[in-house]
């Protein structure tokens, strides 16, 4: 019986030996035209299932993709929303009340036209009847999607432009499967849009680094550092992304109620929130609205904390211990 028992021990070690350890691993790389840095911990590789998840993204929700099923339902192919769409669709009309409309992603048009989407913009403004015409199709409150399937456009001028909340749905998407497989330490970062959960490899709460808004797309000064766990952090500002136009500079966030850019005091916006697809849509509409709008809207928002930083002050709700 002795013997047995030091054979049932030896057997023991040998399996618990040979059980795969959990350790953190880091993939980086570029998708949906930007970079991301994902770090996890698991007791397996698990990139290729990252790559999967941002695949399923690009082919869904891309507008950059010739193929996908938004560029295909854009230009008015008889094709079925699938569940990635369906999804983002309902949490894009969520935000839109939630902002009064000033979230709209069926303002793809007016990106376009002041040369910010997928299609080439000009070197010269637009014209007030090329506005107007396009204001004209913007409304996802006019849109729907049938039982059966079918995306029902306000027009047949209306198109459909995710970017403001894709991508932070990617990253959701992304943190569903880490957990999915077990992980419950992981930083998912996408072109600055994160899902945090647990301890980074220190031990520690995820420090999270907020950018100064300075009109330079290469720069990262730093504002201030924040110290995050179990939650999702987005962040938007038009500092990174303008262009020239004649003798004026213009920046990517346009109203839907002027069909112009947006001109706000408010420079960036950083917003933290149980999902990043939410994150990502408030802090896009945050820079939409005039400051004390946004403040107003963030503020009826519940598990919602926000950094707003203007052009001569800065609005947190978040506490001193986060940062």
């Amino acid at each position: 019986m002795k013997n047995l028992n030091y054979f049932l021990i030896s057997i023991l070690f040998v399996f618990l030996s040979c059980k795969p350890q959990e350790e953190y691993r880091s993939v980086a790389g570029a998708t949906w035209g930007t970079t991301y840095h994902i770090t996890y911990k698991s007791d397996r590789d698990l990139n290729d299932s990252i790559t999967h998840q941002m695949q399923l993204i690009d082919n869904s929700l891309s507008p950059f993709n010739n193929e996908s099923l938004i560029t295909k339902i854009n230009r008015g192919d008889s094709v079925v929303a699938d569940s990635l769409f369906s999804e983002v669709f309902a949490l894009s009309q969520q935000a839109c009340s939630i902002s009064g409309g000033a979230f709209d992603p069926t303002i793809s048009p007016l990106i376009n036209l002041w040369g910010f989407g997928y299609k080439q913009g000009t070197d010269s403004m637009p014209s007030p009847s090329q506005i107007a015409d396009a204001l004209a199709s913007v409304g996802i409150r006019n849109c729907q999607i049938t039982d059966d399937g079918y995306v029902m456009k306000k027009s047949t001028k209306t198109e459909f432009n995710f970017s403001a909340i894709a991508k932070g749905y990617g990253v959701d998407l992304i943190a569903r499967m880490l957990q999915r497989n077990g992980c419950h330490n992981y930083m998912v970062e996408v072109g600055g849009e994160m899902a945090l959960a647990g301890l980074n490899p220190r031990g520690e709460d995820w420090h999270i680094q907020v950018d100064a808004p300075v009109n330079d797309p290469t720069a990262h000064d730093q504002l201030t550092v924040l110290s995050l766990t179990d939650c999702c952090l987005a962040t938007s500002g038009n500092y990174r992304n303008f262009r020239q136009l004649g003798d004026s500079l213009v920046y990517h966030t346009i109203s839907t109620r002027t069909g112009h850019p947006a001109l706000t005091s408010t420079l960036s916006a950083t917003i933290i929130a149980p999902t990043c697809a939410l994150a990502d849509a408030l802090a896009t509409s945050s820079m939409a609205l005039p400051t004390d709008s946004a403040l107003i809207m963030l503020k009826r928002q519940p598990n919602i904390d926000y950094l707003l930083v203007t052009q001569d002050s800065i609005y947190s709700s978040i506490s001193s211990e986060g940062i």
